[in-house]
């Protein structure tokens, strides 16, 4: 990776004008995303935005294209357990299919549970694919336990 490459792609939290820069678009890369209007997307990021540092959206802006080309969020679960500990819960993780293979990812991971720490989370947890294992092992994830889910739609 050339060094001009790296200046070009630094993860920072999503803002509001970032939905016109394909933020929806990247999101429909990983799984069922409608589009939605500019008034829906402004609601729903005003409404996340409030939550602070308890709800953060990374996003990585390709600074050449202007194009969001990657992106993870991580919530703050606030627990009564390990003297009222909290959480980080790290989900909605996806690189623009054009740019994968350049360490996006891991910046957006990095981004992430480098915040996990400064707001005091004893840990971080997610959910993956099988195919994603190792790409979350050599972030320093490990496998514990199972998933299950129950979907209502």
């Amino acid at each position: 990776m050339q060094n001009n490459e790296k200046e070009n792609f630094t993860p920072r939290r999503l803002k509001i004008t970032d939905n016109k820069k394909g933020f929806i678009e990247l999101l429909q890369q990983l799984s069922i995303c409608d589009s939605i209007s500019e008034n829906k997307f402004e609601e729903r990021f005003r409404e996340i935005d409030s939550l602070g540092d308890d709800h953060v959206i990374c996003v990585i802006e390709d600074e050449i294209s202007g194009k969001i080309v990657a992106t993870g969020s991580v919530f703050i679960e606030k627990k009564f357990l390990r003297n009222c500990g909290k959480v980080g819960h790290i989900e909605d993780v996806v690189v623009d299919s054009s740019v994968r293979g350049k360490q996006l990812g891991k910046k957006v991971i990095d981004f992430l549970t480098d915040h996990a720490r400064a707001v005091g989370c004893y840990k971080v947890i997610l959910d993956c694919s099988v195919e994603n294992r190792v790409f979350y092992e050599k972030c320093g994830f490990k496998e514990k336990e199972i998933q299950m889910a129950m979907y209502f739609v």
